[in-house]
């Protein structure tokens, strides 16, 4: 089945409202974080503005097959598990994602898959992971504003997601998560693949940007971009391992002040940073991984 874009384009509706904001960042009198030079003429990462749809699937599609690859560099890999999507810029009820049973090392433009909401595969070779359908779907269709989410089975994810808590605001890393996070007991520790399970799910997410599923794992949104929900993925993946690690001491550790948390979220947990953050992991990987456009 294939889309026909012509036929579609007459029902496509105006480019959400997270693309304008995402690209107004580029306005050369708008600063929206620190880390941004003030000082004019420097090489600094700039958000890209597009001039089409195809321009922008163009560049989601590259950066979904990036995070892929990132996450298999970052050994987030799990068999067939993880799934990682990204909304059609054009098309907001279709979604791009890596095709099953294909490790996140080898995914690349050829193999992606489209599908629809409805868990049918609109353009694309591969079969559908039937949970990632189920949980992926279920949130783009509730939260017209994300833009992109994140989930692979990783082993410190999982270890924390069994403790159904929370992590604490115990380092300026985790600060970045500090009442941006949700535990989600729903359908816990059981398989997601009944459509209902994914509702449960979807519901429970809200606003916030990564949710731990209790005995399952990790998941993160954006309503920017699948740069921004892959690196707070991994981020988040290295904050469960960091608090495991201070909890196996025995020491209580001493917890990052709410002010001071909150401060720390705002400036280095916002999407822009998690963009930035992404920038050097994608340079990295058009180096090593030149075959991720094939």
């Amino acid at each position: 089945m294939t889309i026909d874009v012509a036929e579609r384009a007459a029902q496509s509706a105006d480019l959400t409202s997270a693309k304008s904001s995402f690209s107004a960042l580029n306005a050369a009198d708008q600063r929206v974080s620190v880390y941004q030079p003030e000082q004019q003429g420097l090489k600094f990462p700039q958000v890209p503005v597009f001039a089409t749809h195809a321009e922008e699937r163009q560049h989601r599609k590259e950066r979904l097959v990036a995070a892929c690859r990132a996450f298999a560099l970052h050994g987030l890999d799990y068999g067939f598990a993880g799934h990682l999507t990204v909304r059609d810029p054009e098309f907001p009820d279709l979604y791009w994602t890596n095709p099953m049973a294909v490790h996140f090392s080898q995914v690349k433009l050829s193999n992606l898959i489209l599908a629809n909401h409805h868990g049918e595969v609109v353009q694309g070779s591969y079969a559908l992971n039937r949970a990632g359908f189920v949980l992926h779907a279920a949130v783009h269709e509730m939260h017209q504003d994300i833009v992109a989410m994140c989930h692979a089975h990783t082993v410190y994810g999982t270890a924390w997601s069994a403790l159904g808590r929370p992590l604490d605001p115990i380092t300026q890393d985790a600060a970045v998560f500090f009442e941006d996070h949700v535990v989600i007991t729903a359908e816990a520790g059981a398989v997601a693949v009944k459509t209902e399970a994914g509702k449960s799910v979807a519901a429970a997410f809200g606003k916030n940007k990564a949710a731990i599923h209790q005995s399952h794992g990790l998941f993160t949104a954006s309503r920017h971009s699948i740069e921004d929900a892959a690196f707070w993925f991994i981020a988040l993946e290295r904050c469960c391992q960091v608090q495991l690690m201070v909890e196996a001491t025995g020491i209580k550790p001493i917890m990052v002040p709410p002010d001071r948390a909150r401060y720390s979220r705002e400036n280095v947990g916002n999407s822009f940073i998690g963009w930035l953050h992404f920038q050097p992991i994608y340079e990295q990987l058009v180096q090593t991984s030149p075959d991720m456009f094939d």
